[in-house]
């Protein structure tokens, strides 16, 4: 699955001369937390809710509603906007944008072409989304997580368990733990798990969890 697959295509923008009144009524009337900025073709910044927040007038403000709105009148978004602007292509995995939401701490990220154009926005419910499809929730499966040494062959091995009981395996993943150990978690559609329990103990694999998601 790609980011193109999951962004919002054909994103609202603004150029860096809109005054910042008029981005915070789009951002409100669009129900918007996010606006990237382009100049000409150029992706040249992005404005949150959260900027907007930040220079706006507090609640202990002593100014009249059209004094505030006068004041935001006067500022533009090239004033408030974050220049240092992170981006992802369309043609990356949707994995690469979780990773740079996570690393940088942002919700959401504005999409671009091979040419640099805006051509969509990816945020953090796209990412959960695509995760609850990609494990394929929504149908009810059913997890095994199974604690293993760190030695080759380990997934093959598992997988032609799986294999002779029968059974499809739907989702594949190991997580590293402190101690060096790794955790194998395998979704799939299994209803029989004491009997794969069972077997996969007879191969020397602790079977440390059993559930049930999407039921």
């Amino acid at each position: 699955m790609f980011v193109s697959d999951r962004m919002t295509k054909n994103p609202v923008t603004i150029p860096s001369s809109t005054k910042l009144d008029e981005a915070a009524s789009l951002m409100k009337n669009d129900g918007i937390r996010r606006l990237p900025v382009v100049d000409g073709n150029s992706l040249v910044g992005i404005i949150t809710d959260t900027d907007l927040m930040r220079v706006g007038p507090s609640a202990a403000t002593t100014l009249s509603k059209y004094e505030i709105n006068s004041l935001l009148s006067k500022i533009l978004v090239k004033d408030v906007m974050s220049k240092t602007v992170i981006s992802v292509n369309e043609n990356e995995p949707i994995e690469q944008a979780a990773l740079l939401m996570s690393r940088n701490k942002v919700a959401g990220l504005p999409v671009t072409s091979d040419v640099g154009a805006v051509v969509g926005v990816i945020t953090e419910t796209d990412i959960f989304d695509a995760f609850v499809d990609i494990m394929g929730l929504e149908e009810g499966k059913t997890r095994i997580t199974v604690n293993v040494s760190d030695k080759v062959g380990v997934v093959q091995d598992i997988a032609g368990i799986f294999a002779e009981a029968g059974y499809n395996i739907d989702s594949f993943v190991t997580c590293k733990l402190d101690d060096g150990k790794y955790d194998i978690i395998i979704r799939g559609s299994f209803d029989n798990t004491d009997a794969l329990t069972n077997k996969l103990a007879e191969h020397g694999y602790k079977v440390v969890h059993v559930n049930r998601i999407g039921h």
